[in-house]
């Protein structure tokens, strides 16, 4: 069983996700795949203005209950969409980072310390000192027409789903099953999709034991 993650790397709500995500590959690692990939967010879809970005933030945090405000800090209007933190965190997947080290070091600097993560000298010098990678290196390969073509591939991903909101989750195991999961970013709903369809797996895999493939005709 595999399950994707979609997400813009700075965004308010995939970091509230965050949790949720780090639970599910907790409970479940050696039994589902998991995988990240990029959904960038078209200029629209961000905040007009700073005041905006912490009105919305004040909101998101009070649903979610948390202790602290996000930081607005990062927020320049003149920068949208936020093709740096993305496309750096997409790049430290080349130096054999592929794990969430560099994209939460992004999101930490952004929406917790307001670091200017959309300019690319900053977000790639927070995630060379997060993955220990060389920052010139890694800002070339951002910069390169590679890694905006995977960019933008796994973002039609995305929006063939049908979906608009990140975080999504594509739930898809060995039998065919799917499920989509837009906007939620508790473990709860996930966890029981996951379970269920992890039994219906087991339960062809039982099937196909005792009986083998269907005759023929």
């Amino acid at each position: 069983m595999k399950v994707t993650y979609y997400l813009e790397v700075i965004s308010s709500w995939c970091y509230w996700a965050e949790p949720a995500w780090a639970e599910l590959k907790q409970r479940y690692a050696g039994k589902v795949e998991f995988g990240w990939k990029i959904a960038l967010m078209p200029s629209e879809a961000y905040p007009a203005s700073q005041t905006q970005c912490q009105w919305f933030y004040r909101r998101s945090g009070a649903i979610m209950r948390s202790p602290f405000l996000l930081n607005s800090g990062w927020f320049e209007s003149e920068l949208k969409p936020y093709l740096a933190p993305n496309f750096v965190a997409e790049a430290a997947k080349d130096f054999n980072v592929t794990d969430d080290c560099v994209r939460l070091a992004i999101a930490n600097a952004a929406l917790r310390d307001g670091r200017k993560v959309g300019r690319w000298e900053e977000a790639a010098a927070v995630a060379a000192s997060a993955a220990r990678l060389d920052v010139t290196a890694l800002l070339k390969k951002a910069k390169s027409p590679e890694i905006e073509a995977r960019a933008r591939a796994t973002t039609a991903e995305f929006d063939a789903l049908q979906v608009t909101q990140r975080p999504t989750f594509l739930l898809e195991n060995n039998i065919g099953d799917r499920a989509v999961f837009s906007g939620l970013v508790v473990a709860a709903p996930l966890v029981a999709a996951i379970d269920a369809m992890l039994n219906d797996a087991a339960a062809y895999a039982s099937h196909a034991a005792h009986f083998g493939p269907p005759p023929a005709n």
